[in-house]
């Protein structure tokens, strides 16, 4: 059996997005209430998810979300992150600046709770790419557009996106014009 380079390359990023989801779930969370949600993309799935990017640059004229979307499109896969808007119910906390829960609710606010449990399983997951030398980047832009499309559910109303990429450059990074030094 001969195993081509690309295809050692596409199944590595499987593995490795399934690893990564693995260390999300795993990821410690507030009070041990997993409220962590996450997909892969990948295909005509991920493809939507930059065409819904560049509609944002079309509304916004915000040029990184143009710029983003083709790092979606040259990516092998994208992991959705995200969270819903719920507070843990910790009684007396105030940690996000409000008396508690119910204040928080009536003014809009976000739970710490939630969001610090939405990075620090970025960070798990981000972590575990970098140790199987997989290029990955978290984006905001990523996250805005799987929203508008409801990608993790209607109430799940905070997300990122990390997109993932094997090549002999990292595509996330330096992406403006390159200067060659003589």
């Amino acid at each position: 059996m001969i195993i081509t380079a690309e295809e050692a390359e596409e199944q590595a990023i499987l593995s490795t997005a399934k690893q990564m989801m693995a260390a999300i779930h795993t990821a410690p969370k507030g009070c041990g209430m997993d409220k962590v949600k996450t997909i892969a993309l990948t295909g005509s799935d991920k493809d939507c998810l930059a065409d819904e990017m560049m509609k944002i640059n079309a509304e916004t004229g915000l040029e990184f979300f143009k710029r983003d979307s083709e790092n979606v499109r040259n990516s092998a896969l994208v992991i959705l992150v995200g969270v819903p808007d719920s507070p843990l119910g910790m009684p007396h906390c105030g940690i996000c600046g409000f008396t508690d829960c119910a204040a928080n609710r009536v003014a809009g606010g976000r739970c710490i709770f939630t969001i610090a449990d939405l990075g620090i399983a970025l960070g798990s997951a981000v972590s575990l790419a970098s140790s199987q030398d997989i290029d990955s980047r978290i984006f905001y832009s990523i996250g805005k557009a799987a929203m508008r499309l409801h990608s993790l559910g209607d109430k799940v109303t905070n997300i990122f996106g990390i997109a993932l990429s094997v090549s002999s450059k990292n595509i996330f990074f330096d992406r403006g014009p390159r200067k060659i030094m003589q």
